[in-house]
């Protein structure tokens, strides 16, 4: 049973297991079907919100339960009530539940200096924020500690994702440079040298580790992300193979040099590279994707949302978290200065 069926991840990963020989039940709020879903696919609607729609859905029980959509400890309360019907689960987290070794998080980086150093590669051994409910961070943070103690009677493997991306994000990073060159902007900004490394985690790097997860239960939490995290300049440089366009591109060493100038999704002050090691060693992955290899369809999806409407309104959560990405007359002013 995967929760979020129709979700960026949910959609690849109910494929993934489906081909994999898994009776796949997908469960949305809209009990929507993928359109390149196996026909023996079967669908159900339920809100992730109520437990008791939850409860309905899963009936009499499920082998495993993958819940792309667990956001807290709530949620994994909810998950740890069906225990005596649901054999074991996957559920997605975040790396934004590492704290570096001077306390520093997600979190904190609007703060002076608030920016995490983690080591390179971050291990799951890396310590994590302190569980609550006040942000993103400590929620999924408080989901883990929920769902690892209650490994004796729900084995969960915890994913902790990267910057996912692939179709149907609504915050897509590439959004950046994908509208950019669409709007016939040739000359580019980046902040720190062009040198940030934010790692990412394709859609069907985190399918495939959610498959195989499936098929080897057990209490643990795991990175997942992709098997390269490339800088943003490299990001950049793919993109613009992909559209077919050139770009000069203005480094800048150290931080943005002007508000809404050279400040992309990815430019950090400090990388955000993990290691991969124990998703080989428990789960024997090995890397099926590479990131320049899934950005055609990446660009062609954003190319879709964006024609004929305001970014903005084409994404408005990625307007949410980011403000103007694209403040054109602030960068002409600087690069003229």
């Amino acid at each position: 049973m995967v929760i979020g069926a129709t979700g960026q991840i949910g959609r690849v990963a109910v494929g993934a297991l489906a081909r994999d020989g898994w009776e796949v039940t997908a469960v949305s709020r809209g009990g929507g079907r993928d359109a390149d879903w196996p026909d023996g696919v079967r669908v159900a609607r339920a809100d992730r919100e109520d437990g008791a729609a939850l409860a309905a859905v899963v009936g009499d029980g499920c082998e495993v339960l993958v819940d792309m959509v667990a956001f807290s400890a709530a949620h994994a309360r909810q998950l740890t009530s069906l225990a005596g019907r649901v054999g074991s689960a996957v559920v997605i987290s975040s790396v934004a539940v590492y704290e570096d070794g001077a306390g520093r998080t997600f979190d904190t980086q609007d703060e002076p200096d608030g920016f995490p150093h983690y080591p390179v590669p971050v291990t799951e051994q890396q310590r994590t924020i302190r569980p609550g409910d006040t942000s993103y961070s400590t929620r999924k943070a408080a989901l883990e500690r929920e769902l690892l103690a209650a490994g004796d009677r729900l084995p969960t493997t915890l994913l902790r994702a990267g910057a996912v991306h692939g179709p149907h994000c609504r915050t897509p990073r590439e959004l950046y440079f994908v509208k950019r060159n669409l709007d016939g902007r040739r000359r580019r900004v980046l902040a720190f040298g062009g040198r940030s490394r934010f790692h990412p985690a394709s859609v069907h790097t985190l399918a495939e580790l959610i498959r195989l997860a499936a098929a080897r239960p057990g209490s643990r939490v795991l990175n997942a992300v992709d098997p390269e995290a490339p800088t943003v300049a490299e990001i950049a440089a793919e993109i613009d193979a992909v559209m077919g366009v050139e770009t000069d591109t203005v480094l800048v060493d150290g931080p943005p040099p002007a508000p809404g100038v050279g400040d992309t999704p990815w430019s950090v002050p400090a990388d955000v590279v993990c290691d991969m090691s124990a998703a080989e060693r428990e789960l024997g992955y090995r890397p099926v994707v590479r990131y320049a290899q899934t950005l055609p369809e990446t660009v062609a999806w954003i190319e879709g949302r964006l024609a004929g409407r305001d970014w903005r309104e084409a994404y408005p959560k990625m307007f949410h978290a980011y403000g103007d990405l694209f403040d054109y007359a602030a960068e002409d002013a600087w690069l003229g200065a």
